[in-house]
């Protein structure tokens, strides 16, 4: 079975696992951890910031980081179709009673012009607006790397209005690999980063927040109550290290793949990608009606031994990584071109 739902399946490879077993450990709630220390020491220096706090979920981190920026009561802007928004259980009204402000773009890329006019004070009819929220790459942007250029401009805007920035880096290394730009220069807009290390980089579990040292003292205070705190967590610590050493620069075979999945959609007549451009390891596609619904697509890959996920009534989406070699992807292709044609 190959398996295309999304870059989180992925298992550990034999290297990995051998790390883990040698991994040194002790007690993380004490901070006594020395490769859990070893890791957040690493991941700081590599995007360019004083302290990181490994956490379990991409979810907590973001989430901490939402915190970390805002009061009761307060508002984030965002984009319409971002993770933080959509996909964490709206955690930050639910916890910490914080209000999203999303907004919709045509291209999942948010601008200055798109905010410009959204910022609210202290007028007590309004929350306060406090925090500006992207995420590069935008997952339900087909991957998207967002324009640096527009990127930094809309940070600089942001911090002249007093906004706070947070990133949503789950995938950070996936815009790295496919623009040339490093972590830290991806980042060094940001107040704070969380960065997933169990999607493209190909480990178990586990994040990373990212920021000034007095934040991330905060957010490990906060990790606690959030059930974060762990014990011998060196164990997977030692899992993200090593991504860090082996899975960054392969990450351009997972984008390599997507491609040959994108050119199959393109040939097939009952398919077509949205967004139309792959860039990195997602490849997003609408399925005609004449084909029945994305589910039922679905189900006929998976009959061809091909899982890829419904991502809405006539939209697929398959995401590629490191247990997905080319010629999966060529096969994966094919099934797609067999069963993307229009019924005559």
């Amino acid at each position: 079975m190959i398996d295309l739902r999304s870059d989180t399946v992925t298992k550990p490879t034999p290297a990995m696992r051998a790390a883990m077993l040698q991994a040194e450990v002790g007690d993380d709630v004490y901070r006594e951890d020395p490769t859990v220390r070893r890791l957040e020491e690493r991941i700081a220096a590599m995007v360019g910031k004083e302290a990181a706090l490994f956490v379990p979920s991409g979810t907590m981190g973001n989430q901490l980081g939402v915190w970390l920026h805002c009061r009761p009561g307060d508002e984030f802007l965002c984009e319409a179709g971002c993770h933080i928004f959509n996909s964490e259980q709206a955690a930050y009204a639910q916890l910490f009673s914080i209000a999203a402000r999303p907004v919709a773009t045509a291209d999942q890329v948010l601008t200055v012009q798109h905010v410009q006019d959204l910022v609210r004070g202290e007028d007590v009819h309004n929350p306060r607006t406090t925090l500006l929220c992207l995420e590069n790459t935008h997952n339900r942007g087909g991957g998207k790397v967002l324009p640096y250029e527009g990127l930094a401009e809309l940070c600089r805007w942001a911090a002249a209005c007093g906004l706070a920035r947070h990133l949503d880096g789950a995938r950070l290394f996936n815009a790295v690999v496919a623009s040339g730009i490093s972590a830290d220069k991806w980042v060094q807009h940001f107040d704070t980063v969380s960065i997933c290390f169990s999607k493209g980089l190909g480990a178990p579990i586990g994040s990373a927040l990212c920021g000034p040292r007095d934040a991330i003292e905060r957010a490990l205070r906060m990790r606690k109550p959030l059930g974060g705190g762990w014990r011998q967590a060196g164990i997977l610590a030692d899992a993200a290290l090593y991504a860090l050493d082996h899975h960054i620069d392969r990450l351009a075979d997972d984008h390599a793949n997507a491609k040959i999945l994108a050119e199959a959609v393109k040939q097939a007549d009952g398919l077509d990608l949205d967004p139309p451009t792959v860039e990195t390891n997602i490849v997003i596609f609408r399925v005609d009606p004449k084909l029945g619904t994305a589910a039922q697509f679905c189900d006929r890959l998976e009959q061809r031994g091909v899982l890829m996920s419904p991502n809405a009534k006539h939209k697929v989406r398959a995401v590629t990584h490191l247990d997905v070699s080319a010629q999966d992807a060529k096969r994966a292709a094919e099934c797609l071109l067999e069963i993307g044609s229009k019924p005559s």
